[in-house]
């Protein structure tokens, strides 16, 4: 082709390579929790992260044999010494549906008092969640006042925005919902005098106009844009969405169709955007006889580890048994899949043949499997560079970045 020829080319598409460089730069480097834990305003401590360690690990023991027959990985070791260390990873105190309506004085001493929790975890190091926000009241007409009183609240318990504060907004219905985020955040960093860009928010997906506008439009991809650096991940929400679609009470379940259909959508959306997708929540808590006990129990490993599969690595946990099979599933699934991918990656960087013809793509995902385990804590580097002798961190990392391309 002729100089002029390259460069008409050149000058239809530098605007669409900038356009992908602005709208999809790539997964976040940050370390993405595995779960997140609501606690009601009314219930929670500086003290709730150890308190619920200390019930996981009494249902883990007087549910061991349950426990013995999900651990196939024998990792349950690993999981007693988390629940432990850090029980949680990722903790909302909530203002919302978990909270209910109260008279104003009440909450308004709840929300100072969360902020004022907030900040001491902050400040607590390696006991206390790594992740920590609120979830206040929506946007909608009859509740969004409420919502941005305990907000304000909440920011003056805390003196400020503590590092790894997120807030989580609930019931997303229009992405210019979005936009009214995106101007309170600006104002209350304003009249606080934080500084600008510091707040951070998640959406709540749980309607399905939140998935699909009257326009035919997918709401969740549209509202990942808007939000820019701000938004930080999106949350399915599992009975609002599913009561929506007129699923009845009994049928509701992250199992259900309607579920999987928005968390797919919301993966598709979110896909190399750097926001992090997360599933919703089971109501059925590890509580009442031993058979009950177990099955609850199963089934919770159950949905977690079908998450896992589905490429979705965050979830709710509503109760501290819910911890305990969080954090099997967890430490099982990434044990499982870490052998093989390292022995793909070595044949990757070793250029040797194998059963396995494995492009870029293909080894960043292998890479970011390994690095998702590393960081919950489901293996060591030394166990993966017995598999694999040049999989070391910063070798999958440096691959990660490099979009799976060796240099």
């Amino acid at each position: 082709m002729s100089p002029p020829a390259l460069e008409r080319i050149d000058a239809v598409l530098a605007a669409v390579d900038a356009e992908l460089l602005r709208d999809f730069p790539g997964d976040r480097t940050a370390q993405q929790p595995v779960h997140t834990v609501y606690v009601s305003a009314a219930d929670a401590n500086v003290d709730t992260p150890a308190e619920w360690g200390l019930d996981a690990i009494r249902i883990a023991d007087s549910a061991h044999r349950t426990l013995d027959d999900l651990d196939g990985r024998s990792v349950l070791p690993l999981v007693l010494d988390r629940l432990a260390a850090q029980p949680i990873e990722d903790l909302r105190i909530d203002l919302e549906d978990g909270y209910g309506w109260r008279a104003d004085e009440v909450e308004d001493r709840h929300a100072r008092t969360a902020g004022e929790v907030l900040a001491r975890w902050a400040a607590a190091g390696d006991a206390a969640p790594r992740v920590f926000g609120v979830r206040c009241k929506g946007l909608g007409a009859s509740e969004r006042v409420r919502g941005l009183r305990s907000l304000e609240r909440v920011l003056d318990g805390a003196g400020g925005v503590p590092a790894g504060f997120v807030v989580t907004v609930p019931k997303l219905r229009h992405v210019t919902q979005v936009d009214a985020v995106l101007m309170i955040c600006e104002e209350l960093e304003r009249v606080h005098g934080l500084p600008a860009g510091v707040l951070r928010f998640e959406l709540q997906i749980e309607s399905p106009q939140a998935i699909l506008g009257a326009d035919g439009r997918a709401t969740v991809a549209e509202a990942v844009h808007r939000g820019g650096a701000r938004l930080t991940g999106l949350h399915y929400g599992t009975y609002d969405y599913s009561a929506a679609c007129g699923i009845v009470s009994a049928q509701q379940s992250l199992e259900h169709p309607v579920a999987d259909h928005a968390k797919a959508v919301m993966l598709v959306a979110a896909a190399q955007t750097g926001v992090w997708i997360s599933d919703g929540s089971t109501q059925i808590a590890p509580v009442g006889t031993p058979d009950v006990i177990d099955a609850a129990l199963r089934r919770h490993h159950r949905l977690v580890t079908r998450a896992l599969e589905q490429g979705i690595y965050q979830g709710w946990d509503m109760h501290p048994g819910h911890l305990v099979t969080r954090w099997l599933a967890v430490f099982s699934f990434f044990r499982q899949a870490m052998p093989p991918a390292a022995t793909r990656l070595q044949a990757y960087f070793d250029r040797q043949s194998s059963e396995f013809i494995d492009e870029p793509a293909t080894a960043q995902s292998l890479a970011l499997v390994i690095l998702r385990g590393l960081a919950a804590g489901a293996f060591t580097e030394d166990d993966v560079l017995t598999v694999g002798s040049q999989c070391s961190k910063d070798a999958l990392v440096a691959l990660r970045g490099s979009g799976g391309v060796l240099r």
